[in-house]
């Protein structure tokens, strides 16, 4: 059950150090090196237990990703030199994600639900029920906070508040939808259905590059594509790949990020069953075996990795 919760490394000409809700952020004067832990998070807080493997299948598969969608839009990496660790450009990031939805799943179906019509200043059709697929993909933008809840914002809320300009916000879009049908097109070959998912940008100079992950468990929701139809006709949940599961557990215990709730600790066998479907995700999108890394040295080696590239 070996994971790495956090990184406290000081390296040579480093500059600064970070530490979101998953990512361990060393920047150095032109370069990031980005450990991604083991941590989890839901509602926008870390819970207590770290996951064994989740930083690996993340990196992995993000590294796969970008590779996939570097003829759709550049991206900020140089190299992956270990399992947990992605290196490469420093960029400036917009303060926002892009959403985007092809199904309402999530917090789009809670909205909804709780009689939203409006999500993001989109406007979506009644009748609709939780899973079923929208008529055409939309953008749901959140502002990306520093610390606390992400909130939706609309697009013209973005361009009011000069968050974006509407130039760059464009190409944000354009690369967006671009990027979703790759997306989804990928992920229909391995029998699965991209749902919904978020994309970060960032400027490098002038150029607008792809940062973060792609098409992760973390950052994408997918289902399975065959018994979807039969599910829905039914109005029964719908089988699923992301870490909505774990959502649903904190949902079950009393905790949905809530002030004055306080987060239960996942048990022993819980935290099993998490890495497990992590793992599943990976070798269902990918289509390869995943190989679990040496964990009996793991921050050393990681430390090592990023040594080695700086």
């Amino acid at each position: 059950m070996s994971a790495i919760k956090e990184t406290k490394f000081k390296f040579p000409g480093q500059q600064g150090f970070y530490r979101g809700k998953v990512r361990d952020v060393y920047i150095f004067e032109n370069t990031l090196a980005i450990v991604a832990s083991d941590r989890i998070s839901a509602f926008d807080v870390v819970l207590p237990r770290a996951i064994p493997h989740k930083g690996q299948v993340l990196n992995q598969i993000a590294a796969k990703f970008l590779q996939a969608t570097s003829d759709i839009v550049p991206n900020w990496v140089a190299s992956t030199p270990h399992p947990q660790v992605t290196m490469g450009k420093k960029c400036e990031p917009f303060k926002v994600e892009m959403v985007i939805r092809g199904y309402l799943a999530g917090h789009a179906a809670r909205e909804y639900k709780a009689g939203k019509r409006t999500i993001c200043g989109v406007s979506l059709p009644d009748g609709l029920k939780e899973n079923d697929r929208l008529p055409t993909p939309i953008i749901t933008p959140t502002t990306k906070a520093s610390e606390g809840h992400d909130e939706d914002i609309s697009k013209e809320e973005i361009l009011d508040q000069g968050i974006v300009s509407a130039e760059d916000y464009a190409i944000l879009e354009k690369y967006t939808q671009a990027l979703f049908e790759r997306g989804t097109q990928i992920a229909k070959q391995m029998g699965l259905i991209l749902v919904d998912t978020k994309y970060e940008f960032g400027k490098y100079g002038k150029e607008i590059l792809l940062i973060d992950e792609i098409h992760t468990p973390d950052s994408s929701r997918y289902f399975y594509a065959g018994g979807y139809e039969g599910l829905q006709e039914a109005g029964l949940p719908q089988k699923q790949l992301s870490k909505e599961f774990v959502r649903q557990w904190l949902i079950k215990h009393g905790f949905q990020g809530k002030d004055g709730q306080e987060v239960p600790e996942m048990p022993d066998d819980f935290v099993l069953e998490v890495s497990e479907r992590y793992i599943e995700l990976f070798e269902k999108i990918t289509g390869e075996k995943f190989q679990k890394a040496p964990t009996e040295s793991l921050e050393k080696d990681i430390e090592k990795a990023i040594l080695a590239h700086i």
